[in-house]
């Protein structure tokens, strides 16, 4: 029995440890729906490589959008006290550099409102800091990280990790009309790498995933490989 957990222990660990974040269930919070407005109701479950709360407005046409405003409005919700304002600050930064350059490899990024241009919002809901040490610990020394792989069987997510949670909503840069909507919570994954990184590295990789994310996910439908 002990080799069997053991064992399992070890494929789990193969399996997960080289993904610097990984999706976890979003955490309801008042912040959503006073961002989103009534599309909040609309959310549901997102598959994989989706965001865990999602919706795409069936009457739209994404294929009409070739260009994007971008607004990354920054920290927004409940919690954001608990983020010291010079990190708030840095954290929304490097979004909105993440998210331009995602973006501009697809679109044609602009400052103005026009007609064809989707103009997306995104907010930070709350960011987590790992344990410094303790996160480190974990991961790099052997039997200590077999311990957090077990943690990791039982709860979902490994020990001491960081993360964050976002949301965004895209319009018609024109007429108002909300294109599409969707809430991610991301919390530190299993990648060696990430062992001695600063205590609000595992948000910064979260915001990095969001922008590559939202991204490609926005093009599925721009492009018309998908439809809502």
């Amino acid at each position: 029995m002990k080799t069997a957990v053991g064992l399992t222990a070890v494929m789990v660990l193969l399996v997960t440890g080289c993904s610097t974040t990984q999706r976890v269930t979003v955490r309801d919070e008042p912040g959503i729906c006073a961002f989103l407005g009534e599309v909040c109701h609309e959310l549901q479950p997102g598959a994989k490589g989706e965001a865990g709360l999602r919706w795409v407005n069936p009457t739209s046409d994404p294929t009409r959008y070739h260009q994007v405003l971008l607004e990354v409005v920054g920290f927004f919700g409940t919690d954001v006290s608990k983020v010291p304002p010079a990190d708030q600050e840095r954290l929304t930064a490097l979004f909105q550099q993440a998210l331009t350059e995602a973006l501009a490899a697809k679109y044609q990024v602009v400052d103005q409102p026009a007609p064809g241009t989707m103009q997306l919002q995104v907010v930070i809901l709350d960011a987590e800091a790992a344990t410094p040490g303790l996160r480190s610990v974990s991961m790099a020394i052997p039997q200590a990280r077999l311990l957090g792989t077990g943690y990791y069987a039982v709860s979902g997510r490994y020990p001491f990790v960081g993360g964050g949670q976002a949301a965004f909503k895209a319009t018609d840069a024109v007429t108002g009309q909300v294109l599409g909507a969707g809430v991610d919570r991301r919390v530190g994954g299993g990648a060696l790498q990430t062992a001695a990184q600063w205590q609000w590295g595992d948000a910064e990789n979260a915001i990095k995933a969001w922008a590559q994310q939202l991204a490609d996910g926005m093009y599925a439908y721009t492009s018309g490989a998908r439809k809502p």
